[in-house]
């Protein structure tokens, strides 16, 4: 079993300032894969010291010169791919084909996206040509606080980290507790890509500890946070007596919406998307809504999809889905399930317990309910397991209105051959992201929600601009 007790801060690794540790759990055994330590205030502070001592010359640095390191990390990122998509499959029990391909890959994609929209971006500018005197200035926030999930590690941390690398703001990172040994291997590469001491530093730690200390700490200028609703509203009152700036990506419950001229692809293609990562993530489409005419067919062909995805260890090479991440999951996904027996839903595939011949581990089998209404509990909590409910709808004024019936609204989905009805409902529903047919977002797409599925942009340009603060500059004196 390995043992990751040290942090990183101001350049190198540290021993943490108390014995406090922390058994990693492998989803897929139940048993522990590594243990780390857990910070406390003093390791806490220490990080954020080292990070404010190194922003006036980080924020100095020509952005020229922070896009060249961040590919110079590409560069280190893409000769330890194996041993990330090992860590990630282990302590959060993505499948390891997933691992390598999904999981690792979204990190790279996003760093590169970052220094595509970066060398574009234009840190200062013109006001106008009413205004030649005048100068918008877009300079680092400072001293951020990174607080990534378990769900998709390297997507998450790298989403944050290069948009504040390449703004010119100082770093430290809180990865999950529950999947920190990436978040490890990622500080390595960091150290080995040449990154001046103190612009990234990482401390593990849980929620309620490193996580609230960053969040509260008077000398930490912004928290970029991605996970629960709970977890967020949390952070924005820790942050709220310091005022400090709040980006919070946060939960979803995602509607599908299949008209009578979908595609003869969109239900299987539907299912499997939510099935994907085991039901884990934020943008999952949980909610498939299904007008009248096609709906008992729609029903028939989900059950059968869902019964035919196969589950099984995440160290184990294949298409399938593996365990959720613990224990605490996997109890209040079963819950969650019985809810929708108990409430009146109809099962039509999966159900409570272990799929056959799997007696241990985090596993759950692959879930469809069908008459499903919008107010059973199913459809309105976020299950983050693979778990759908399928709604009926007969026009589609009642599906739009039925898909914005959620404190949520982070992505939703249409299926429909007609490009009228699809463009008017990209501009009805309420969600950051709508996708069409199975087309996903490009590559400098924004990444995030409305309403408690938070606020502010993940990628390309707009993750950048987060990072950023506006300066207005009057009496400008143009330069030689």
């Amino acid at each position: 079993m390995l043992e990751k007790r040290d942090f990183y801060i101001n350049g190198q690794w540290v021993a943490p300032s108390a014995a406090n540790d922390c058994a990693v759990i492998d989803p897929s055994t139940e048993e522990a894969c590594t243990v780390i330590s857990l910070g406390a205030q003093a390791d806490t502070d220490a990080a954020v010291a080292a990070a404010k001592a190194a922003l006036p010359s980080w924020m100095a640095t020509p952005p020229a010169e922070r896009i060249a390191l961040v590919e110079k990390l590409i560069e280190v990122y893409n000769t330890r791919t194996e041993e990330l998509a090992q860590s990630m499959s282990t302590e959060m029990g993505a499948p390891i084909d997933l691992s390598r391909s999904g999981q690792v890959g979204a990190g790279s994609w996003h760093l590169d996206g970052f220094v595509k929209a970066a060398k574009n971006f234009e840190f200062e500018r013109p006001l106008g040509d009413h205004a030649p005197n005048d100068r918008i200035i877009y300079e680092a926030v400072g001293v951020t606080a990174l607080i990534t999930p378990w769900n998709w590690p390297m997507n998450q941390i790298t989403l944050k980290f290069g948009a504040a690398a390449i703004a010119g703001c100082t770093m430290v990172l809180k990865p999950s507790e529950q999947s920190p040994l990436n978040a490890m291997i990622f500080a390595e590469m960091v150290h080995e890509a040449g990154f001046p001491a103190g612009v990234f530093n990482l401390v593990n730690g849980d929620g309620a500890g490193v996580g609230t200390q960053l969040s509260s700490h008077p000398d930490v200028d912004m928290v970029s946070f991605t996970g629960s609703t709970r977890a967020g509203t949390a952070i924005s009152k820790a942050a709220a007596d310091t005022l400090k700036k709040v980006h919070l990506e946060l939960g979803g419950k995602g509607a599908n919406l299949v008209f009578e001229d979908a595609d003869e692809k969109a239900v299987k293609r539907g299912v499997l998307h939510m099935m994907q990562n085991t039901g884990q993530s934020c943008n999952a489409p949980s909610r498939m809504l299904v007008q009248k005419g096609i709906y008992d067919r729609v029903v028939e062909e989900a059950a059968t999809v869902a019964n035919k995805v196969e589950v099984g260890p995440a160290s184990q090479e294949g298409r399938h889905i593996g365990p959720v991440v613990n224990e605490l999951q996997w109890t209040k996904i079963q819950d969650l399930i019985q809810q929708g027996i108990d409430e009146g839903a109809r099962l039509v595939a999966g159900g409570t317990g272990r799929p056959d011949g799997l007696n241990k581990g985090y596993y759950v089998k692959p879930t469809v309910f069908a008459d499903v209404n919008n107010q059973m509990t199913i459809a309105r909590e976020e299950i983050f397991g693979p778990v759908m409910a399928i709604i009926p709808f007969e026009t589609e004024e009642e599906a739009v209105e039925i898909a914005n019936d959620t404190p949520y609204g982070l992505t939703n989905y249409v299926q429909t051959q007609d490009g009228a009805r699809a463009n008017r409902l990209a501009r009805a529903l309420r969600s950051g992201m709508v996708e069409m047919n199975g087309k996903s977002r490009s590559a400098g797409a924004p990444f995030g929600g409305m309403k408690q599925s938070g606020n502010g942009r993940e990628g390309g340009v707009w993750g950048l601009e987060d990072f950023l603060e506006v300066k207005a500059v009057g009496g400008w004196t143009p330069e030689a």
